[in-house]
């Protein structure tokens, strides 16, 4: 399973969790019974880590916004963005950029026709605050 593929099971598994609230070891678990997902180590490491640190990336999330409160984002958006803010904090071995441009082809594909620009929009913010800490912390 690629990347990609691995980021499309955890986006889906996460949209599912913004519907339910459930554990998402029961989501996983329901999705592999019903629709025999085969689960890549990468799309647990999306899912179980957006999900352990979804507080975090919310605040994170709604540090970005301008004139918006994260519940007038669609459930589709928030949980790419919640992903994709997890795997720039997190996910040490993928470039920044990568995280960004898969995070807006998800956008395009499962969003609606402008969600892509906000979902860039906001991801830049964070990888460019992300960016300047980490530098600064170095010097």
């Amino acid at each position: 399973m690629t990347r990609h593929e691995s980021r499309q099971e955890a986006f889906c598994l996460l949209f599912e969790k913004t519907f339910t609230n459930q554990p998402i070891d029961d989501i996983i678990e329901g999705a592999t019974e019903t629709r025999d997902l085969q689960v890549s180590e990468f799309t647990l490491t999306l899912a179980k880590g957006t999900e352990e640190h979804l507080a975090e990336l919310d605040a994170l999330i709604e540090s970005k916004l301008k004139n918006w409160k994260l519940s007038r984002i669609s459930k589709v958006s928030l949980a790419i963005l919640r992903m994709a803010a997890f795997e720039l904090q997190y996910v040490a071995d993928v470039p920044m950029s990568v995280t960004i441009n898969e995070a807006v082809e998800l956008a395009k594909q499962y969003a609606s026709e402008d969600d892509y620009a906000f979902v860039n929009g906001v991801l830049g913010a964070i990888a460019k605050e992300y960016h300047l800490e980490n530098k600064t912390g170095k010097e």
